[in-house]
């Protein structure tokens, strides 16, 4: 009976050692606000010069994104523009507990093409209507994407935004925006500092007044489902030194 035992024992060890090695733990998902394009990817860059997996990352409008995790879309840290739709999120319980931090803050810009010569300065009333002359404002849309909500917010608040509403181009992101203006389709646009920055081919014409709208967070969370290992060291980088002088260098500011 003893024997019998054992020959069953070694016959499983044989078995077991026949599998092939568990897969190595997979790099972070991460789906990210389009803005932080730049300086997310240079902060991934120096994670995995750190001999880890570098990260994956997929830019797209936070609200886009935030409509994919909620749908079950596999990924493993979710960073938005704004705090609305980190709200809408964590209200689904799709976030690990505790894991929520503000990664950096932008400002809000007028952009126009590198070769206009509008100038405006961005005060209560300013003739922003005017300015576009038979042309069109390009922002993202205002109705869910947080570039666009923050524009619109500006906008109402110096009393413009009724004046100027018809003539809005509402893109599906804040980068869609930028490229409308880079292309000369529109003659103004609304982005962040940092899309301006990123850019040599727009010009920014006048800084939104931080008064003028909510204050403008990258607020990250680890999901719920995540899979990747190194998903909350990577996050916690996000918030190190290194990465910081990392989103500042790209014109973002920090916690």
């Amino acid at each position: 009976m003893i024997h019998a035992a054992r020959i069953v024992s070694l016959v499983l060890l044989a078995l077991l050692g026949a599998l092939p090695a568990r897969a190595e733990s997979p790099a972070p998902v991460v789906l990210a606000a389009a803005s932080l394009q730049e300086a997310l990817s240079e902060a991934a860059d120096a994670w995995a010069k750190q001999r880890h997996p570098r990260p994956v990352l997929s830019f797209a409008g936070s609200s886009a994104l935030a409509r994919q995790i909620e749908a079950g879309a596999p990924a493993d840290l979710f960073i938005s523009a704004d705090e609305e739709w980190m709200d809408h999120l964590e209200q689904r319980s799709l976030f690990a507990s505790g894991s929520r931090r503000v990664v950096a803050g932008n400002r809000l810009v007028l952009i126009a093409p590198s070769d206009s010569s509008i100038t405006l300065r961005i005060a209560k009333g300013f003739p922003l209507a005017r300015a576009l002359g038979t042309g069109r404002l390009a922002m993202a849309d205002p109705a869910g994407v947080p570039a666009g909500r923050y524009g619109r917010a500006a906008l109402e608040s110096l009393g413009v935004w009724t004046a100027v509403e018809p003539r809005v181009v509402r893109s599906e992101n804040v980068r869609a925006a930028l490229a409308l203006v880079e292309r000369g389709e529109a003659p103004l646009g609304i982005v962040y500092a940092t899309d301006a920055a990123a850019s040599r081919k727009v010009r920014v014409v006048g800084v939104f007044p931080a008064s003028s709208h909510p204050p403008i967070r990258y607020p990250a969370a680890r999901l719920k489902a995540a899979q990747a290992k190194d998903t909350s060291a990577f996050l916690a980088f996000l918030g190190s030194r290194q990465a910081r002088a990392i989103f500042v260098r790209h014109g973002f500011s920090t916690p």
